[in-house]
């Protein structure tokens, strides 16, 4: 057992998977990526050491298929009762390795979630899209092309808005759905996705639940364009780019469900996007700690090891407790979402549950931000001397506290629940 295991998580909780699927992923890590990512910030354009990462854990190892049905040639796994406490255990892994692979990889289910998992599952679209996914040993990249220039994450704000801010619009033709707009940032645009999940309206300004469309739209459909990927502070691994839909032209069945059925799907993509992004920072963190082992290990000050000095016992201490509570929460807010074998009573799309794993996930993201800053005041110039890697992971969990609304909607979801604010 690696010495990093030792923190804690409920044990009642994990998936009869999480050991299994672990160590393949923690093998790949330790193989594929954690020897070379340290240039993958030189990468970010053209992926040449990033893609064949990709291609062994998502073509050759076959993670990219394991959402499917097993009569689809996947997994099965968005029928499992553990798949929230699954995909958090996945999470962790790979974010323990580069958040940005991570995130590339984690949204490629994130918009085909919509039609895989009860309530929600449209079988037809299963069967049409598995082949994409399920018939190559090649990576395969899908992105939920949700966030718009005018409106930031406000799609993401249903409680409220409830999409009266969507611009991208879609209009039924016979039986082709017209899409147009223009889309900002999906993790897996800026070149790289062959499939698009497009939140989008058929009544601008309306927040009717019957106007919010989920569309799925291929990327070489006539009238799709990808701008290149822009160049961020971290998240190398993650392509981010602009998508513009120009008259687009895709058959009626590639609509996730229907009139108020596509904002309901969608809406759980809420929480699954908050629980995999606590997996990414606790698993950012976990390796972090294995990083400061080694230095308060093996530096001394005053004749004496760094982590014998008080002081400097008083910052790890807080550190390793910050991780231990951090990583208990990643596993509480994942049981919230496996809402057929938890005790809460309550869907992943109600306020409640909303609201507390939103809050869990700005739990998380503080003390990760905050500790990998501590780390760095410990280490002095050697946290931000890249063969640590300390630098790295600190700048790619910034991004992670930002996205989904950041700290912001976090915190106008949770007070909306926990005091019945009306007007946030």
């Amino acid at each position: 057992m690696d010495h990093f295991d030792q923190f804690s998580r409920p044990e009642e909780y994990i998936s009869p998977l999480d050991k299994p699927l672990r160590a393949v992923i923690r093998n790949w890590a330790e193989t594929e990526v954690m020897p070379v990512r340290r240039k993958f910030d030189e990468d970010w354009k053209d992926h040449t050491l990033i893609e064949p990462a990709f291609d062994k854990l998502m073509g050759q190892l076959g993670l990219q298929k394991s959402m499917f049905p097993e009569e689809c040639g996947g997994w099965g796994l968005a029928r499992s009762d553990s798949l929230f406490r699954i995909a958090y255990a996945l999470c962790e892994e790979m974010g323990r390795a580069d958040t940005g692979m991570a995130v590339a990889c984690g949204v490629t289910f994130w918009p085909l979630l919509t039609i895989l998992v009860e309530p929600y599952v449209n079988m037809k679209l299963a069967e049409e899209f598995a082949p994409l996914f399920c018939n190559t040993k090649e990576a395969v990249f899908a992105a939920n092309a949700m966030t718009e220039p005018q409106g930031g994450s406000d799609i993401e704000n249903l409680g409220l808005l409830k999409g009266k801010t969507i611009k991208t619009t879609a209009r039924l033709d016979g039986e082709e759905w017209v899409i147009n707009g223009h889309k900002i940032w999906p993790s897996n645009s800026g070149g790289v996705s062959k499939l698009f999940g497009v939140p989008c309206t058929t009544k601008p300004g309306s927040g009717d639940p019957d106007v919010f469309a989920f569309i799925f739209v291929p990327a070489d459909m006539k009238g799709v364009t990808q701008g290149g990927p822009y160049e961020k502070a971290g998240m190398s691994g993650d392509k981010n780019g602009d998508v513009w839909f120009e008259e687009v032209r895709v058959p009626k069945r590639y609509r996730a469900h229907g009139p108020g059925l596509d904002a309901k799907a969608f809406y759980q993509l809420i929480s699954f996007g908050q629980v995999a992004s606590i997996g990414f920072l606790t698993g950012a963190m976990l390796n972090l700690y294995e990083k400061l082992y080694e230095f308060v290990s093996s530096r001394t000050y005053r004749n004496r090891l760094l982590k014998e000095d008080d002081a400097i016992a008083a910052v790890i201490g807080r550190i390793a407790g910050d991780i231990d509570i951090c990583r208990i929460l990643g596993h509480e807010a994942a049981m919230m979402g496996d809402r057929r074998n938890k005790p809460y009573g309550e869907p992943i799309t109600s306020e409640a549950v909303v609201g507390k794993i939103r809050n869990i996930k700005d739990f998380v993201s503080d003390r990760a931000v905050e500790n990998f800053g501590k780390a760095m005041d410990v280490m002095g110039v050697y946290g931000t001397d890249r063969n640590w890697d300390i630098e790295k992971h600190w700048r790619d969990i910034k991004i992670i506290q930002l996205w989904m609304g950041g700290k912001q909607l976090c915190q106008m979801e949770s007070a909306r629940y926990f005091f019945n604010c009306t007007t946030l």
